[in-house]
C-alpha cells in the first residue's frame, strides 16, 4: 500500500494557525471546530460552441483540467432545447470540484496570481454571496492562470467558481474569505 502523502498547502496551515482562532473571537464561538471553514470550490466551464463542433468541449475539459491541477469531468445536457439547437445527453461543458489541499492550493494561485491579471478589475462584489455563505465569482477569460498557455489555446472561454463555505450567513462568509485575502470592493 502507498505511503499517504503528508503534503499541507500553506493556506491551510494559516487557516489552522491565525484564521481559525481570529474568526472564533471575533464571532465568539465556544468551539474552535464552530468557525467557518472552506469546503469546496466547484469550477465550470459552459461551452456555447461545443453545440457545433465537440472538439471544443474536449480542449476546454483539457484546459481546466490544467488550471484545478485534477481531471475535469465533461457535462452533458439533460434536456433537448431547440432554440439553442442542443439535444439531450450532447456534451455543453465542463466541471471541477476541489476538496482538501488542491482546494487550498487553488485559492492561493486565484487570489495571488490570477485575480490580479483581470483587466480593468476592480474587486469581488460583495453582492456575490448567495445568503447561505457561498461565493460566486463569474470569470470572462480563462487565459488568466498562469498554467494556460495563451498561445496554445484554440478559444478563450468564462468560467464560474462557487466557493463553498461552512459558514452560517454571508457575514461570516464574507471575514473567512476576506481573512484569505480574497479583493472585496469597499
Amino acid at each position: 500500500m502507498p505511503e499517504k502523502s503528508t503534503y499541507i498547502p500553506r493556506l491551510k496551515t494559516h487557516y489552522d494557525e491565525v484564521i481559525r482562532p481570529k474568526l472564533v473571537q471575533e464571532f465568539g464561538y465556544s468551539n474552535k471546530y464552530a468557525a467557518p471553514a472552506l469546503d469546496k470550490i466547484v469550477i465550470n466551464m459552459g461551452i456555447g460552441e461545443g453545440v457545433a463542433d465537440s472538439k471544443k468541449v474536449t480542449s476546454a475539459a483539457n484546459d481546466l483540467s490544467r488550471i484545478a491541477g485534477q481531471k475535469a469531468v465533461v457535462t452533458k445536457a439533460r434536456k433537448a432545447i431547440a432554440n439553442f439547437k442542443i439535444r439531450e445527453g450532447q456534451e455543453i461543458g465542463a466541471k471541477v470540484t476541489l476538496r482538501k489541499a488542491r482546494m487550498y492550493e487553488f485559492v492561493d494561485r486565484l487570489v495571488n496570481m490570477a485575480l490580479p491579471r483581470v483587466r480593468d478589475f476592480k474587486g469581488l462584489s460583495p453582492k456575490s454571496f448567495d445568503g447561505r455563505g457561498n461565493l460566486t465569482i463569474g470569470i470572462k477569460e480563462h487565459i488568466i492562470f498562469p498554467e494556460i498557455d495563451f498561445d496554445k489555446t484554440e478559444s478563450v472561454w468564462g468560467m464560474d467558481i462557487v466557493v463553498c463555505t461552512t459558514a452560517k450567513n454571508d457575514e461570516e462568509a464574507r471575514a473567512l474569505l476576506a481573512a484569505f485575502n480574497f479583493p472585496f470592493r469597499q
